[in-house]
């Protein structure tokens, strides 16, 4: 449903109320909240950048990079209450699609891995999800509806609904709703869960030749075996 500017720039300077329980005062939104003037700049830039007003739009939103260190292409869509928590460093394409509702952290990159001109680049991110500080999100691929992309991932695949992705390259860990936003103390560790089977596998081994005591391996294997299955379940879809 479209609406009008004024109201969606009245709804963005809402969002810190609605996400961020460090808010006191309506003066902190002029001082420490450049996410939300980087999205009003936009919501100005994008309405002339669609009347043609192309150089014009560009030139606002380098000012507001200058002033917000958040970069976001007028072309882009951005739909309402979206919040960039702290926002810096954040870069959003110029065919990016964000919807409503949609939570992004400091860092975060919207980014394309195609040079062609006139085809979709950046991805699409669907209502209500959250994307995690640091993450790198390429390529023409969709984040879908109240997915969670753990922090400083790199996302080269679609993720589906309702799904929570982690690492490099970016795998699924959980589907299903989850109440809370995104608790990354509660994301498994892939890398440490292969780690910990490698280590395990190369020390049986070596003790193993050092001792000859060859007999034992079938048991170590059976321990590690358990290990490994961890890991599958880290990163199983």
């Amino acid at each position: 449903m479209k609406i009008k500017i004024w109201k969606q720039i009245k709804e963005d300077l809402l969002t810190p109320w609605r996400n961020d329980p460090a808010i006191n005062s309506k003066t902190e939104l002029f001082t420490n909240y450049p996410g939300v003037w980087a999205i009003i700049h936009y919501r100005i830039a994008h309405k002339l950048y669609k009347n043609g007003w192309v150089r014009l739009s560009r030139f606002l939103m380098g000012l507001t990079q200058f002033i917000t260190n958040v970069d976001i292409h007028p072309g882009a869509t951005i739909g309402r209450r979206v919040f960039i928590d702290h926002a810096f460093g954040v870069v959003i394409g110029e065919t990016a699609v964000i919807e409503d509702d949609v939570l992004i952290y400091q860092g975060v990159t919207l980014g394309g891995v195609n040079l062609d001109k006139g085809i979709k680049r950046h991805p699409t991110v669907k209502k209500g999800a959250v994307i995690g500080g640091g993450s790198k999100v390429l390529g023409n691929i969709t984040i879908g509806e109240n997915s969670r992309i753990g922090a400083n991932s790199v996302v080269v695949k679609d993720v589906p609904s309702e799904s929570t992705a982690v690492g490099i390259p970016a795998r699924i860990v959980t589907k299903g709703k989850d109440k809370s936003q995104l608790s990354h103390n509660k994301l498994p560790d892939i890398n440490q869960q292969l780690f910990i089977y490698l280590t395990k596998r190369l020390e049986t081994l070596e003790k193993a030749i050092i001792t000859h005591t060859e007999k034992e391996l079938p048991k170590k294997d059976d321990e590690l075996e358990k290990v490994y299955q961890e890991f599958i379940k880290s990163i199983k879809n």
